[in-house]
Order: structure tokens, then sequence, then C-alpha cells
């Protein structure tokens, strides 16, 4: 298994159109078009530079509504598994399964009524409807920090 190091300088070479940085997590920026990547050593790394690099390659910038996110996300794992293949490395189903999870929680905790629970239904960016109780709240981005969601008035 090659070192995230010796894939990055593979990659780079590969992927010309992209600038690789090192930084404390992985992650794409379509405005900058750079690949962020940590250097922890590893294939759950090796993967998540794959996955990174695949949001770059299909042009992956902004979504709209909570499951386009979920869409792109499994779009780029797909593209991850193609791309590793070209470096004889595999990802494991089961490790994507368990990273797109991590997103189906974020929806489903985004979705669900904060006064009967049930499940609602997106209606614009970070604003719910519960088809329940007809409450309406708005979310915060909660990707990487805690989910608040707050009621709005009608």
């Amino acid at each position: 298994m090659p070192s995230t190091f010796s894939l990055v300088k593979k990659l780079r070479s590969n992927y010309p159109q992209f600038i690789f940085k090192k930084t404390d997590s992985f992650l794409w920026s379509h405005s900058e078009k750079t690949i962020f990547y940590t250097d922890d050593i590893g294939v759950d790394s090796n993967n998540f530079l794959f996955h990174e690099l695949s949001h770059g390659l299909l042009n992956h910038t902004d979504y709209k509504l909570d499951i386009e996110l979920i869409t792109m996300e499994r779009k780029a794992w797909d593209k991850a598994k193609e791309i590793a293949i070209n470096y004889d490395l595999l990802i494991d189903d089961d490790f994507i399964q368990s990273n797109l999870d991590t997103y189906r929680n974020w929806l489903h905790m985004r979705s669900t009524c904060p006064k009967c629970t049930a499940t609602g239904m997106q209606i614009k960016k970070n604003t719910y409807k519960c088809l329940v109780c007809d409450n309406n709240w708005r979310v915060n981005e909660a990707r990487t920090c805690a989910l608040r969601r707050y009621k709005l008035e009608k």
C-alpha cells in the first residue's frame, strides 16, 4: 500500500488541473480547485484522497437540497473506486457504506421534526416542514458541528 505522500505525488502528476494541499482534514474546494488531504498513513487516508479527487473530477460544487449532497457523495465514492483500481488499490464497499451512513444519519437528524419527531420534508435550503404537525424549522449546516434546529414562526 502506498503512503498518502507517495500517492499524492502520483496524483499531482496525473491530475495537474488540481492543487493538492496538506491540511488537517480531507475535503474538496471547487473555488480553489484544491484537494486538501492529511498526512495520515493507511488505507482510509488513500480512500478519502481518491474520494476528494473524485469530487473534483466530477466538478462537484454546491447543492440546494440535502438529498443532493448524498447523491454527490455516492457518485464521488463510485468514481473513487474506479480511480483506485488504476493504482492497484480497492476501496471496500463496507467502508463506503459506513461513510455514506454518516450522511444518511445527518439527513435523518435534520429532517426530524423537533416538535413531534416525525420525518419532515425539506422545502428549501436549510428549511424543513413537518407533514404531520405542520411545524416549520430551519437547520444549520452541521456537517462538521452540532446540529441546531430553530422553529420558524408562521
